[in-house]
Parts: structure tokens; sequence; C-alpha cells
């Protein structure tokens, strides 16, 4: 879909404009209270299967992460049921545990130093598409948060239940920080809280309006590469952060005792 020409790519992002000033959260959170209204948020807009998937969050220069405990699902996480592991899986504090799952989190980490934050779930319109094993359609500008940076592992082997198998994994994902596994789910990668809730929100949206366009029966045209690149950098730059403080925002006021 892609223009087979090399034409100078459009600039973007703060390359061209930057907010004098944005709206802020309004609030001071912990990290475990960001998490914990990260799961929640993504459970607002039908990120998460009930019980099923981890976000995992590893501060720099740091080998343990935060992460959800097994049996609550995303959309009853409070802070205080946040738990902690070491880079070998194995809970350090909370009161709960965490299933082998959680290697597919440990091992990119392990080999993704750029990958702070790991968010693996189930949603049905990505689950969707990698039921069929085949990426998304990148016809809406929106789209082009994922451009050159987003791969599908086209087979599915089986449940991820050791460090051995989810590095393998991790091998098949290589670099992208957007990965729609067949059969299974997807994993979204980013810097920073924000980074990777926003590419989660996001992926599930392009999922569901690829597959809606594939019923229409029309081939859409597609957007030249060289307007992608310079949306990419916009919506990584301006609309990442700005996303999670509304998300922020709206799920506190929902519900403020996903800070307790």
């Amino acid at each position: 879909m892609m223009e087979s020409v090399d034409v100078q790519n459009r600039p973007g992002g703060a390359a061209i404009w930057s907010p004098s000033v944005v709206p802020p959260i309004g609030v001071e959170l912990t990290d475990a209270q960001a998490l914990a209204v990260a799961f929640r948020h993504l459970a607002d807009i039908g990120f998460a299967e009930n019980m099923a998937g981890h976000i995992t969050w590893q501060p720099y220069d740091q080998t343990e992460m935060l992460v959800n405990p097994w049996g609550l699902w995303w959309a009853e996480l409070t802070a205080s049921d946040i738990c902690t592991v070491d880079e070998h899986a194995r809970v350090v504090a909370g009161r709960w545990d965490v299933t082998p799952a959680i290697h597919i989190h440990t091992e990119l980490h392990r080999a993704r130093p750029d990958a702070r934050v790991v968010i693996h779930n189930h949603p049905y319109y990505v689950s969707l598409l990698a039921s069929l094993q085949t990426a998304p359609e990148l016809i809406h500008q929106t789209g082009s948060l994922f451009l050159d940076d987003l791969c599908l592992v086209d087979s599915y082997d089986g449940e991820i239940d050791s460090a051995a198998r989810a590095a393998e994994l991790v091998e098949r994902i290589g670099g992208a920080n957007l990965a729609i596994l067949a059969s299974h789910g997807v994993v979204a990668t980013g810097r920073t809280l924000a980074e990777a809730v926003y590419r989660s929100a996001t992926i599930e949206r392009v999922c569901k309006l690829a597959y809606h366009v594939m019923l229409t029966g029309r081939t859409p045209s597609p957007m030249r590469r060289s307007d992608m690149a310079g949306m990419q950098a916009s919506l990584i730059e301006r609309a990442a952060d700005v996303y999670w403080a509304g998300a922020a925002r709206m799920t506190i006021k929902a519900d403020r005792q996903v800070l307790d």
C-alpha cells in the first residue's frame, strides 16, 4: 500500500508545532496509582478480555517491575492491588500471585531497554484480525502511528508458560513497538506509560476501522508514506501525553477509588 518512490518526508510533531500549555491530570500520581488508572482506562474502552493480560512498568535503571495480579479484572483494579515482580517473574511485593505469561513481559524488558512499559491483552478487533493471521491496513491517518513499527507474528504456538518460550516470541517481535500475535492478541510497548497506553488504545481502533472497511468490499486509496511519516511524529510527540492526561482525568472522575 506504500508508494514505491522515495519522497521527502513531511515534517511533523514538535518540528512544526508544540502547544504552549496542555490540560494537566490535576492529581499527583504514584507509579502504582498511574498503573491502576491505565488498567481501568483500557478496560473502559474495551481493550481488556476480563482477567486476561498484563501491564508491566519497569522504571529506568531498575530490574523490578510493577504488574497486575492474576484473578482481578482490569476494570476493578486499584493502586493497592499492584504487585512488584523481579526480572525472573518472582513476586517480591504485593498480596497476590502472577501467571507464567508474565514472562512475555520480563523477556521483552530484558531484550529491549526502550520498552519500559509492556501491555498485553486480547482486545476484540485486534483479536479478530489476529485470528485471520493478518495485520490491519493503515488506511486512516491515526494508523500512521504504526508506520514501520508493527509486526505480525503469523503463527500460534500455544500458551507462553516459561521464560524460554517467551524469549522465542520476543525474538520474533524484534524492535517493533506493536506486535499482533496470530490467534492470540497484541503486545504494545512504550518508553513511557503514556506512549504504551496510547498505542494500545489506537491499535484497537485501527483494527476496528480496518475490519469495517474490509466489509465494504472496496479498496481504499493508500496514503502517501511521506505524509504518514510526518503524522507519525505528531502522534508520538503531541498526542500520546495529552491522550493519557485526558484518560487519567476521566478515569479518576468516574471512580476515585482507583487511587486507593
